[in-house]
């Protein structure tokens, strides 16, 4: 398939295989309810109801009990690929398939096309920041992220769990999700820090870590990663204001 200027296409990427043990629950946190639905379906609706995501690919557990059960209401593909132990081999997956399916006719996909991985749990993200993400990154060849600037006091402690320094929080910022990057150029990184053996927890360190300097988007504060059982609580406040 040839390539032209306007053959411009994002896909979302999905890392869903993790089981959140910090919620004391035996269902995986993604498929807990929130609102009388699935919170990764929550998550879905978000990615595919915007205009400027062609699809998505999720990464699932070798055992996912949950999957089968999630009804997403889109004409835009959803497709299905193995995760791994980490996030990092979850996130290498899904974009192997994309790039594979760069050589079939039926699936728009370019090597150069843009990704945007986006947490599972992180069900509360506006559009008005994909939007912004994309305006502000689509112009810049190392790809950039979702960001909060920290604003409380921080501090690093000793093994005792005691202060052990207070962190000058200057230019110090929450890393957030979804992260952009180009497909060809994210795979090729994540996949060179695998096989040096470090399993990097974001994507953009692995951009940083072949010296690229992604970019720092600042996105809403409502875009919480729900990580314990407060979280939903906080999510469901958050979305009914949204609403």
């Amino acid at each position: 398939m040839s390539e032209t200027s306007t053959d411009k296409h994002y896909w979302a990427v999905v890392p869903a295989a993790g089981v959140g043990q910090r919620m004391a629950s035996n269902t995986p946190k993604q498929y807990l309810s929130l609102l009388n639905k699935p919170i990764i379906t929550h998550t879905l609706e978000r990615l595919l109801g915007h205009e400027k995501i062609s699809g998505v690919v999720v990464a699932l557990g070798d055992h996912d009990e949950y999957w089968s059960d999630i009804n997403i209401s889109s004409d835009k593909p959803v497709i299905r690929v193995d995760g791994g132990d980490e996030r990092c081999h979850s996130v290498l997956n899904a974009l192997n398939e994309l790039l594979d399916l760069s050589e079939d006719e039926n699936y728009p996909v370019q090597k150069s096309d843009w990704v945007l991985v986006h947490d599972a749990a992180r069900p509360c993200l506006r559009h008005e920041d994909i939007d912004r993400l994309i305006s502000k990154v689509e112009g810049h060849d190392d790809g950039g992220i979702l960001a909060l600037p920290v604003r409380d006091t921080m501090k690093r402690q000793h093994a005792d769990k005691t202060i052990a320094q207070t962190v000058d929080r200057e230019g110090l910022w929450h890393a957030l999700t979804p992260q952009m990057f180009k497909l060809e150029q994210l795979q090729a990184a994540i996949d060179s820090a695998i096989s040096s053996g470090s399993l990097i927890t974001d994507e953009a360190s692995a951009i940083e870590r072949v010296g690229g300097k992604p970019l720092l988007v600042e996105g809403h504060e409502d875009n919480i990663k729900i990580t314990r059982p407060a979280d939903l609580k906080l999510a469901e406040m958050y979305l009914n204001a949204q609403q």
